[in-house]
């Protein structure tokens, strides 16, 4: 019985409203590069991949210009109004050559600052899951719960059961496939991340904790933060 393969899903079809830009946060630039560019080759860079599939808008028009559109290890898709149909998309463009039981990592394209390491930890941690899991961070602030359409504190919550999640997240193909086509036909709303789509369908994903610098690209502050991290990191 062959080993079950890695397989990399990138969505990239969002449209990045809260970056105030006249385009889509994945092709704004890190020290010259397009966003997009170095989260593809930094994920690329983590050991073997049987393939890469990276979904887009339908009216993107910045991917042939990227580097990434030259890279013959990433295969371009169709992308979706939602990051689950997005991820779904993706899925069925592997059908036919992604196993059930192979694993597939999706990762957010805004996240360029992903350690290698964390990719290694993430992989080998889940390697026999039955399930699968994702990077995440404990909360470390103080959370309050704030009555809906008011400023009022409701509640402190047990931080100590609260994590934040991050990606990479990693399931099986023919598992994340099902949850994915689930949930999209009956509480689109609900799912957040893949693990959200595990969860609705009676899953327990693990976390494996990452570094909290796996930050995620928001906000156009987030982009200098962002190139401080990268260089830090390249000073080891």
């Amino acid at each position: 019985m062959s080993s079950p393969r890695f397989w990399l899903v990138v969505p990239a079809a969002g449209i990045g409203q809260r970056m105030q830009a006249d385009l889509p946060k994945q092709y704004l630039t890190l020290n010259g590069r397009f966003v997009l560019d170095v989260t593809l080759e930094r994920l690329l860079s983590c050991g073997a991949w049987a393939g890469c599939v990276v979904p887009l808008h339908c009216d993107d028009q910045w991917w042939p210009a990227s580097a990434s559109a030259g890279d013959a290890r990433i295969e371009p898709c169709p992308g979706g109004a939602e990051r689950a149909d997005s991820v779904l998309a993706a899925l069925k463009h592997l059908q036919g050559r992604a196993a059930a039981d192979d694993w597939v990592l999706v990762h957010d394209v805004a996240r360029p600052c992903i350690h290698p390491d964390d990719v290694a930890r993430l992989r080998s941690t889940l390697a026999d899951d039955a399930c699968g899991g994702l990077l995440a961070a404990p909360v470390s602030d103080t959370v309050k719960e704030v009555a809906p359409g008011s400023d009022q504190v409701l509640v402190t919550r047990d931080r100590r059961q609260l994590w934040r999640a991050f990606t990479p997240q990693m399931f099986r193909y023919g598992d994340l496939v099902a949850a994915l086509q689930r949930g999209v036909c009956e509480q689109p709303g609900a799912i957040t991340d893949e693990a959200s789509a595990m969860e609705q369908v009676g899953w327990h994903p693990r976390v494996v904790t990452g570094r909290t610098d796996n930050i995620k690209i928001t906000v156009p502050e987030d982009l200098a933060l962002a190139e401080f991290i990268l260089a830090r990191q390249a000073a080891g």
